[in-house]
């Protein structure tokens, strides 16, 4: 897939610090409860740590006790691309940004209690988080 932001695999190693690279560009995952955004309850947007686009509403996370944020919806459809993840013997649902191809985390249809029944289990260190003001 063509995204709007593309960059060559030694430009995003130079923007990106060692764990941020292995989560974001080669689907890593960082340990659970240990991401600084885990306990984050300040209003304001999540977004994609690589390039900046906008992809989670404070007001859609939750706590799935999962040790990861969790959220239950993007902020729009289009912000995220959903892919078939077949790797580690289950399938399961990659959560991508739509923006860039950054490896966020995966979804999962236990959001029990939520609006959607989503659970968007995401990598703490693929977002950045600005407060509202």
């Amino acid at each position: 897939m063509a995204y709007r932001v593309e960059k060559s695999d030694e430009e995003w190693r130079a923007e990106l610090g060692g764990e941020q690279y292995a989560v974001l560009r080669q689907a890593a995952t960082e340990r659970p409860w240990t991401g600084e955004l885990l306990d984050e309850e300040r209003s304001g947007v999540y977004a994609c740590a690589a390039c900046g686009a906008e992809l989670f509403k404070s007001g859609t996370k939750f706590d799935s006790g999962c040790g990861w944020p969790s959220f239950y919806e993007s902020v729009r459809p289009e912000a995220v691309e959903l892919i078939e993840d077949a790797s580690l013997g289950m399938v399961r649902t990659e959560v991508r940004c739509a923006n860039c191809g950054s490896h966020l985390g995966h979804v999962f249809p236990d959001g029990f209690g939520t609006p959607t029944g989503d659970r968007y289990c995401m990598n703490s260190i693929a977002l950045d988080f600005t407060p509202e003001s």
